[in-house]
């Protein structure tokens, strides 16, 4: 059963469009990821899913069930930009914003020490949030927005500012919740981001949704028949009825499999030549390369 449905969903701010009929589903148990251009959509629907704004049209639904309104327990959003009190103490901010949740203090100040044991941040409880670097605060962030167990857990931009050990550290806790059941909606401008986490992905420009599905059935949907081939020795290739060879550097090639051809011709081409190959790899497109492909085309539309 899908954690969450979005159909149908307007949203026009100023007589321009922000959203145009979005219709999503986003399964239980998985990393989803909302791409997007700056002033695709995406901001405002993740706030219509967590009742910042109304949508002008369209309904959400949650396990099945229509709701107005997600309660705040099943979900946790950690927006891009943060939102600490700097001067309030780490330990009082997660016990504070923990039980907005609905959680009581007992059950808050469990998970939360559960968290900060896992982290190795017990020594910052009474420290001041302005008395964080960027990175520390954004653990402390990520703490109150997954303390309360959500069963939906929205991050945006999750590893800004932090170095490459605490990105493994999040990534590998996001990994977690999703295997535990949580469903997790992942936005970010970083590409190469998205497929070391996400499953699957949808891509909005100017409010429309224009692209969505698992990142290795896009991937293979907008691959160009192109192969790297590294040969055991230089050899000239020449361009024949079978390939044709974008780009030769001594033994390395590129090629791009002709029309009606299936890559086992280009080996029988090889092998009749009696040329030994070391690597023969299908090239398929980055997310990134899928994204400015179909982004651009949306903008020259």
């Amino acid at each position: 059963m899908p954690q969450i449905e979005l159909k149908q969903i307007f949203k026009t701010f100023n007589k321009t469009k922000a959203l145009n009929g979005v219709d999503l589903t986003i399964p239980e148990g998985i990393v989803f990821g909302l791409l997007g251009p700056n002033g695709a959509g995406k901001t405002t629907l993740i706030r219509i899913i967590t009742n910042i704004i109304a949508a002008d049209e369209g309904e959400i639904y949650f396990d099945g069930k229509k709701v107005a309104n997600l309660n705040p327990l099943n979900y946790g959003y950690m927006p891009e930009e943060r939102g600490l009190y700097k001067k309030m103490k780490v330990g009082e901010q997660l016990l504070y914003l923990t039980q907005l949740k609905g959680m009581s203090y007992k059950q808050a100040k469990q998970n939360i020490l559960e968290w900060v044991d896992k982290f190795e941040i017990r020594t910052w409880w009474k420290k001041e949030v302005s008395e964080l670097s960027k990175g520390m605060q954004q653990k402390v962030q990520f703490i109150s927005t997954v303390a309360h167990k959500p069963p939906l857990i929205i991050l945006d931009e999750p590893f800004s500012g932090l170095d490459p050990i605490n990105t493994d550290l999040i990534k590998n806790e996001i990994f977690e919740l999703a295997k535990s059941g949580a469903t997790i909606l992942f936005s970010t401008h970083r590409m190469e981001q998205v497929e070391e986490v996400c499953e699957e992905i949808a891509l909005i420009n100017k409010g429309d949704l224009i692209l969505k599905g698992t990142v290795k059935n896009l991937k293979n949907q907008f691959k160009q028949n192109n192969y790297a081939i590294t040969m055991a020795s230089n050899i000239i290739i020449e361009n024949n009825a079978v390939f044709e060879v974008l780009v030769q550097d001594e033994n390395n090639l590129k090629v791009h499999l002709l029309n009606g051809q299936q890559p086992n011709q280009m080996l029988q081409y090889f092998l009749n030549k009696k040329i030994d190959l070391t690597a023969f790899n299908e090239i398929l497109p980055s997310i990134n390369e899928i994204f400015i492909t179909q982004v651009s085309g949306e903008s020259n539309e």
